[in-house]
């Protein structure tokens, strides 16, 4: 138990996350790169997304169903990857960095009833992806699985 909770809880030293980028191959701008992809997908989704006005459904009796949620991220993800399209970073549209966020999302933002998940999101985006902030194993986890699947489908 207690290696678990170093392992969630506990900051990595700094040189230690250095050698920890080098041994991963991992590179500073392209880290910041793919955060801002993430922030920017986050940012449409949460600017667009018409649904969880409670007194709205009272009042319409008008639910967004999985399905529109569906139609939502593929909306949202696809603006992303033109957006980015236009600064010549390209993204592929379909593969394993697209399944393992629209999963993200579906978990924490689409399918989660509870608001301040919700809200915790753009925050938790941030601290993931700042090269400033001190790192627990299991940030440094979470952030070389995403920034792997980034390489494999960003030119």
């Amino acid at each position: 138990m207690e290696n678990f909770f170093n392992w969630i809880s506990k900051p990595v030293p700094s040189d230690e996350v250095t050698i920890w980028f080098n041994v991963h191959n991992m590179i500073y701008e392209r880290i910041e790169l793919y955060g801002d992809i993430f922030k920017s997908l986050d940012y449409i989704i949460r600017d667009t997304y018409m649904g969880d006005n409670i007194d709205d459904v009272k009042e319409t009796k008008i639910i967004i169903s999985q399905e529109d949620n569906k139609k939502h991220f593929k909306w949202c993800w696809d603006k992303t990857i033109s957006d980015f399209e236009k600064e010549n970073i390209f993204v592929s549209e379909v593969g394993e960095h697209k399944d393992y966020v629209e999963s993200f999302y579906f978990d924490t933002f689409y399918s989660q009833p509870d608001q301040m998940v919700k809200n915790s999101i753009p925050k938790f985006l941030n601290q993931i992806f700042d090269m400033t902030q001190q790192f627990t194993k299991s940030d440094l986890d979470m952030l070389t699985e995403f920034y792997k699947m980034m390489e494999k489908n960003v030119k």
